[in-house]
């Protein structure tokens, strides 16, 4: 180790300031220098915007770097810090874990300072960032073998007034869905570790695989929502269009409502998402390429449900997920 995790210019400057977080080197990498914006007037909501989390997941530093250009114009009032790539080098390999390590950046906060490069980025985040902030979004999308709107998600939250405040705040983006997410308590995660600090933390799930300009321009009204909810920016929010609907959904989805593949095939979908589905409803077929003489699997909804994502095509193995059912949620 070759340094101590540092910004190299003060977060407390009034005004437009440029820099990096400098994560120390060690025996697996050498010193990583990421880009860090600041914008400081003075008093109110603190904010730090982060992209980058995920290599494969490039949706969030566009919209990141988008924000950087348009905020010094709009900005009124508090602080926002924004750090359009968390990790560069899954980012340059275009994977979702840290490809030194292997080690997935979104399973390892705080992070540790003597740890490997991965918790190194977490550890530099979490001491220097998270404490400056009262807000966290954090930019992703889903991956790229899903078909998935733009959404804000949370996950159930045993604070209740924490709860309802993330909510809120996730439903001011005005995204087609709002999806609070049952799963596995899952340690290391970047919004548990903000929250078990009190901090209102959203997961912008900025679609599935492909970049396209459409979804951006949404992803992009969805995060500036955000910041005019927040008091930062003055002005209306937008209504984004997605595929010719204004439709917009707080849904929640849980560990049973994930659709699983019983073998390894190629997967149909038969449905998109934000379709409404009725129990026996087709949502896809597996094509297992074994033999020609293996018959199509059917898969069908299991109750009348909502989907909130769906494989795109995809080739999947044997218990792999293939479909999220979601349904309106339950105050």
């Amino acid at each position: 180790m070759n340094e101590t995790a540092h910004l190299t210019f003060d977060l407390d400057t009034p005004g437009v300031n440029k820099g990096h977080l400098v994560v120390p080197g060690g025996a697996d990498c050498e010193v990583l220098s990421l880009p860090v914006f600041s914008l400081n007037k003075g008093k109110g909501p603190r904010l730090l915007i982060t992209g980058g989390c995920h290599g494969n997941e490039l949706q969030g530093p566009i919209v990141a770097r988008r924000i950087i250009e348009w905020l010094p114009e709009v900005q009124a009032c508090g602080r926002v810090i924004i750090l359009p790539v968390l990790n560069p080098l899954a980012v340059q390999a275009w994977t979702r874990n840290t490809p030194i390590d292997g080690l997935n950046l979104n399973r390892v906060f705080p992070g540790r300072a003597e740890g490997s490069v991965t918790e190194r980025i977490a550890d530099a985040v979490s001491r220097l960032l998270l404490p400056m902030a009262d807000t966290i979004f954090d930019l992703h999308s889903f991956g790229p073998r899903w078909d998935f709107p733009p959404a804000t998600t949370t996950h159930p939250i045993a604070d209740a007034d924490l709860m309802a405040e993330t909510v809120k705040m996730a439903e001011a983006f005005k995204l087609p869905m709002t999806l609070v997410w049952e799963y596995d308590d899952t340690p290391g995660m970047f919004d548990i570790e903000a929250q078990n600090q009190g901090k209102v933390f959203i997961c912008a799930e900025f679609g599935g695989g492909t970049v396209g300009a459409e979804d951006l321009a949404i992803y992009e009204a969805g995060v500036r929502n955000g910041l005019i909810a927040l008091g930062l920016v003055e002005g209306t929010a937008e209504y984004p269009t997605f595929r010719q609907h204004k439709s917009r959904q707080t849904l929640e989805t849980h560990l049973a409502d994930q659709l699983k593949s019983p073998v390894t095939a190629i997967f149909e979908p038969r449905r998109s998402v934000l379709d409404e589905v009725n129990k026996g409803d087709l949502l896809g077929l597996l094509h297992p390429m074994e033999s020609l003489s293996a018959r199509s699997i059917e898969i069908r909804a299991p109750v009348t449900s909502i989907v909130c994502a769906i494989a795109s095509g995809a080739h999947v193995n044997a218990d792999e997920g293939i479909v999220f059912l979601a349904r309106p949620l339950k105050r």
